[in-house]
């Protein structure tokens, strides 16, 4: 049998420095935050489909108004729309003065893309095959650089753009319309010209996936600013072990692997990390083999020139209560402003205007108008108490309301009434329960 270099490697001896039960006890951390993170941009990606198709929150484009839990909301909602208003922005002006960027790295969906498009990258056209921001030309593994890998990747590429140009179009349309947009059926809740601008939409993106990706987020992103005005210097960060510097001397994996082109080893309060965890992930794994722990690790805090092994809970926690000092009061009234604004909802709006008359001549004819505020069939029932039943007339006792409909009827009183003030009261209740009550005086002179 002939001796191959393959076989020459088999009998050379490998020793164990560590195994792998006992690296947990001498100190070597996991590489965990790749796996969870993923999972969380997973979720991520799915709680942004099922907030509009839930009737959670979208715009209506027709009724021009916003729908929260299905319901149509009007100015007079008031309490439930700014409640929920100072609920999430005092949640997250929290949520990023504690955590920072955090939501780039772990739930942005242009973060998410981007990383799918560098993956798919190397998959098809080499390991190397990055697109640099500074410009670079991406550089193709020989043996990728087929037509049939770039038409494969150009055709996936150009999928994942018109897939996700109609995510956008969930929060203006219904589902059910947004379907009949997908399989070319006529819709009459479509604009005629949404097909260009869903093509709009798609070219966007497809240059963000092709071209953009993380460039975007460094230089580009608006939201990413906004939440850096709130990141103070006890933020959660990336902190490098500095008392162990000699362990670092000539490696750079935790640069290779940062998406963002940082050296995640001097990080600052107001630089381009996102806290995504991956250049933690890749310390531990090259750490693992002698059974110690990475140098790099988050950790909340003021940052030291030689930072401790172990993250200082206390600061952190003083760091914690002083933030939701302010934050959760405000919290918890958004909360509780938005509650009561769903308790004391009205599914329906009723309102009565009188009809002009000729000149000279007292008004006899009143317009009810009532408007469902609901994306459902109801039925309204309509009386009217204070005047005796010969003395008018209502145009329809009961009206089949569509989802977020108004309808009109008609009340005529009839001119032989007797000459006075007559107080009208018009009731009108529903199937689930609902009673509305419109108050009125009819002159008649």
């Amino acid at each position: 049998m002939p001796d191959t270099a393959q076989s020459r490697l088999r009998d050379i001896p490998v020793r164990v420095l560590a195994p792998a039960n006992a690296m947990g006890k001498s100190g070597a951390l996991e590489a965990v935050y790749h796996r969870r993170r993923r999972l969380v941009q997973l979720a991520a990606l799915v709680v942004i489909v099922l907030i509009p198709t839930s009737g959670l929150f979208r715009i209506d484009a027709i009724g021009a108004a916003l729908v929260v839990l299905d319901r149509q909301i009007w100015l007079a909602d008031f309490f439930l729309v700014f409640g929920l208003w100072i609920f999430l922005a005092t949640t997250m002006v929290f949520l990023y003065s504690v955590a920072g960027t955090v939501f780039c790295g772990w739930a942005c969906p242009q973060n998410t893309v981007a990383e799918w498009a560098n993956f798919m990258t190397r998959k098809f056209l080499g390991k190397r095959a990055e697109v640099s921001l500074d410009g670079a030309p991406v550089r193709v593994t020989a043996s990728k650089d087929h037509v049939l890998n770039w038409a494969v990747l150009a055709l996936s590429f150009v999928g994942a753009s018109m897939a996700m140009a109609l995510v956008p179009m969930l929060y203006f349309y219904p589902a059910t319309a947004v379907w009949s947009f997908v399989t070319l059926r006529a819709d009459p809740a479509l604009a005629g010209s949404l097909y260009w601008i869903y093509a709009v939409f798609a070219l966007i993106i497809l240059l963000d996936i092709t071209v953009l990706r993380h460039f975007w987020c460094r230089f580009i992103c608006v939201y990413r600013v906004w939440q850096h005005s709130f990141k103070t210097r006890q933020t959660l960060h990336i902190a490098y072990d500095k008392r162990r510097a000699s362990d670092c001397e000539g490696c750079n994996y935790c640069v290779t692997k940062c998406f963002i082109d940082l050296d995640p080893r001097s990080t600052d309060v107001f630089d381009s990390c996102i806290n995504c965890g991956e250049c933690v992930d890749a310390c531990n794994r090259m750490h693992q083999k002698d059974g110690t722990p990475g140098l790099l690790r988050f950790e909340f805090g003021q940052r030291s020139a030689a930072a401790a092994p172990v993250p200082r809970k206390r600061n952190a926690e003083y760091s914690l209560m002083g933030r939701a000092r302010w934050a959760l009061p405000f919290s918890a009234l958004g909360l509780a402003m938005f509650a009561w604004g769903v308790l004391s909802y009205e599914p329906y709006h009723l309102s009565v205007d009188h009809r002009a008359g000729a000149d000279g001549q007292a008004v006899t004819s009143y317009q009810i108008a009532i408007a469902n505020k609901r994306y459902r069939d109801e039925t309204v029932r309509v009386r009217v108490s204070g005047l005796d039943p010969a003395d008018y007339h209502l145009s329809a006792d009961t009206l089949n309301l569509g989802k977020v409909e108004h309808r009109s009827l008609t009340l005529s009183i009839s001119p032989r009434i007797a000459h006075g003030l007559h107080p009208v009261a018009i009731e009108v209740d529903s199937q689930d329960g609902w009673v509305g009550r419109f108050q009125f005086i009819h002159f008649a002179g």
